[in-house]
């Protein structure tokens, strides 16, 4: 009974942390983003950079480094992928912006550098870029012959035109959403009130009661989306965080083998990471015997993929492209992670 009363707490305590940390400086701001792109950026505008016909160098290149500017978690980017894919992106760069947005975070690889050593920094720093390219590429061509279909049911209802917004005026608008997104994260409160002040007036000057309810109206169809699974998958990643210690991980990826990497990426693959906090967790398990292999591997994975995330990707693109994406991640992150591992030998 007390064993089945621990699980409930960490599972109650992962949600609890979860809830006080992230849902109003994250996740909050990105269900308006991804609210504000379902509205406001017309079809033709995603498919310009994420088409699946527009140039592989520029819908990769611009995905891919994509979360140098979004410093997000794997749960984070859910409402900003669903977005753009159901406007009409193509699956490949949606899947390069997917894995990207987490993964690419300049403050984690910073950070990784400084605590865990440069070498691993430069290493996760670059595979994180190859990845989102290569997984993007690879998705895209597995999934070849299903067409991309845009959301045109949002648009039949909402009748908005997002052509009637000068250029200027969009950039200005979502600059300072994601603005708030950024700041709110850091908690740089000058910032943030810098971009809740601009947004306010861009809404007044640009913005009718129309266009606001549209937007609200979009936001919340993404919060109802993507909540409930959500919340589920942190209160059973919490669970798992007492099913497995950290002293079992650290006792099967002590080594350099594809045996240890594949645990690292494996049971990375089953927590969740909020942003930055993957690092010092790391720190922990190389002061425990870790060996570099695993920690790339589990660095490359644990951003990008959760057991919340994981739950809500199948409500926005199946169980099928999202099974073929976590085996794709798990296997590339076990494979760099031994890759990584020789050439530091």
């Amino acid at each position: 009974m007390s064993f089945f009363l621990d699980l409930l707490a960490g599972g109650w305590n992962g949600l609890i942390e979860y809830l006080s940390l992230h849902v109003i400086t994250c996740l909050v701001p990105a269900f308006f983003i991804a609210g504000a792109i379902s509205v406001f950026v017309s079809q033709e505008a995603i498919l310009k950079y994420f088409g699946p016909k527009t140039n592989k160098f520029l819908s990769y290149g611009v995905a891919s480094v994509s979360g140098t500017i979004l410093a997000v978690c794997s749960c984070t980017v859910l409402p900003l992928f669903a977005g753009i894919y159901k406007k009409g992106a193509g699956l490949g760069p949606a899947i390069a912006f997917l894995f990207s947005g987490p993964a690419i975070n300049v403050l984690a690889i910073t950070y990784s550098a400084r605590l865990l050593g440069f070498d691993i920094g430069l290493a996760r720093a670059v595979s994180a870029v190859i990845f989102a390219i290569v997984i993007g590429l690879i998705m895209a061509f597995i999934y070849r012959r299903e067409k991309t279909k845009g959301d045109e049911q949002t648009f039949a209802n909402l009748e908005v035109d997002p052509e009637t917004k000068k250029l200027w005026q969009q950039l200005i608008y979502f600059a300072s959403l994601v603005g708030i997104l950024i700041f709110a994260s850091s908690k740089n409160w000058i910032g943030l009130g810098i971009a809740f002040v601009v947004l306010g007036a861009v809404l007044w000057k640009w913005f009718n009661k129309q266009d606001i309810k549209y937007w609200m109206q979009e936001t919340w169809r993404f919060v109802k989306l993507v909540t409930p699974w959500l919340l589920g998958g942190v209160f059973v990643a919490g669970i798992l965080k007492v099913l497995i210690p950290d002293s079992f991980i650290a006792q099967w990826v002590g080594g350099n083998g594809i045996l240890a990497n594949f645990i690292a990426s494996f049971s990375a693959m089953l927590m969740y990471f909020a942003t930055l906090t993957e690092v010092p967790i790391v720190r922990a398990f190389m002061d425990m015997g870790m060996g570099k292999g695993p920690v790339l591997a589990l660095l490359l994975a644990g951003p990008a993929l959760s057991l919340p995330s994981i739950i809500v990707l199948q409500r926005i693109m199946g169980w099928k492209k999202t099974l073929t994406y976590v085996l794709l991640v798990t296997i590339m992150a076990t494979l760099t992670g031994v890759l990584f591992g020789m050439l530091i030998a």
